[in-house]
């Protein structure tokens, strides 16, 4: 088994790109499809979210496999090649493997421990299956990574850490704001308000 990652993300790239590199739905299926029918490449998954958009595929050898999959993502979103490996991050083997149990268990997201992403990567075996480019091996990682991210939310409560931080940022925010703009209300008087009526 020899697995590569290829992908940009809100670690590696601007929103921007991201919008740009998106895909969904039939135009998903058909890149798969394409890039597990490139030489040197057996199965292909993407997991495509507005934060990433990942390659994970099973391949024969790295840098024609790196190349096809990096020059296909370039034809199917009109993002130059330039412009899209100055932004994409490769991984290979263990790395790879790695990767995908780190953005599974959501420490790799925006927000350390979101839950949403269990889904996503839930969804892009799905399309793969659907596609035909999803076998053997990448079917048993993307299995093992589901099971090792519902572990990580369970055991460690990861998500909680996640919903604080952004509970933490927005009493922040209302503070600053509520000092800057006489028009938004502080928490406190939100409660106060809610208590009258």
């Amino acid at each position: 088994m020899s697995v590569l990652a290829v992908g940009v993300s809100h670690r590696s790239s601007p929103v921007a790109l991201l919008e740009r590199v998106a895909l969904e739905g039939q135009a998903r299926l058909k890149v798969m499809s394409e890039i597990a029918a490139a030489p040197s490449v057996n199965e292909a998954l993407m997991v495509s979210t507005c934060n990433r958009t990942e390659v994970y595929a099973d391949v024969d050898k790295f840098h024609p496999a790196v190349a096809a999959v990096t020059e296909l993502l370039s034809w199917h979103t009109g993002v130059p090649l330039s412009e899209l490996s100055q932004h994409a991050y490769v991984h290979y083997e263990e790395r790879a493997v790695q990767h995908l149990f780190s953005v599974t268990c959501g420490l790799d997201s925006m927000v350390v421990g979101e839950g949403q992403i269990l889904g996503q990567v839930r969804n892009a075996i799905k399309d793969a299956q659907q596609a035909g480019t999803l076998g053997r091996v990448l079917n048993d990682l993307g299995q093992r990574a589901l099971r090792v991210g519902k572990r990580a939310h369970t055991d460690t409560h990861l998500d909680h850490a996640g919903a604080d931080m952004v509970g933490f940022g927005l009493e922040v925010a209302l503070r600053r704001l509520g000092a800057a703009a006489p028009q938004a209300a502080a928490p406190e008087s939100l409660e106060h308000s809610a208590a009258e009526t």
